[in-house]
């Protein structure tokens, strides 16, 4: 992958389309975790793609490509959630054609949902899509320490939550 990066930065049109075509999937899961409507994931994603066309040029690793391009969806994501301010329904868990898959998808979203929706998104991004913390700090804009310490806060009050309910 860090070879099509480094064409794909030299101006390499098919490079750049390869890339997005191998990481097409990522981007919809992500896009789907954080807005519901069709529309609005396939304009996300659009938008994405444009962007990191144009702002290649300023990714300064090659092998954080997909951690850079999946950083600047969430934010478009966020963009959009914020311009329509409540419009959208915002759910953690995307949409899963297997239905035990999604059976246990939405007990995972059952789940994370007392954490707050920061939280949540670094739960799944986490454990549902397999995100390193430093992938996710990256994607999120914040420290390893901080999401390591949210992860840690949100399993004691998962934990709680459990022990409660029992």
């Amino acid at each position: 992958m860090e070879l099509l990066v480094k064409r794909a930065k030299k101006g390499d049109a098919e490079a750049f389309i390869t890339l997005i075509e191998e990481n097409k999937q990522s981007m919809y899961k992500v896009a789907k975790g954080f807005l519901r409507n069709e529309e609005d994931i396939a304009d996300a994603m659009a938008q994405t793609v444009l962007d990191c066309y144009e702002k290649i040029g300023t990714l300064k690793q090659s092998s954080y490509f997909k951690t850079w391009m999946i950083r600047i969806l969430i934010n478009n994501c966020k963009d959009m959630i914020r311009k329509r301010k409540g419009d959208i329904s915002i759910e953690v868990m995307p949409e899963v054609e297997c239905l035990e898959h999604q059976e246990n998808l939405q007990s995972f979203q059952e789940l994370v949902a007392p954490l707050k929706e920061k939280d949540q998104s670094i739960f799944t991004l986490y454990y549902v899509y397999g995100l390193k913390i430093k992938e996710i700090a990256a994607c999120m804009g914040m420290k390893e320490n901080t999401i390591a310490s949210r992860l840690k806060r949100g399993r004691e009050i998962l934990r709680q939550e459990i022990t409660v309910n029992q």
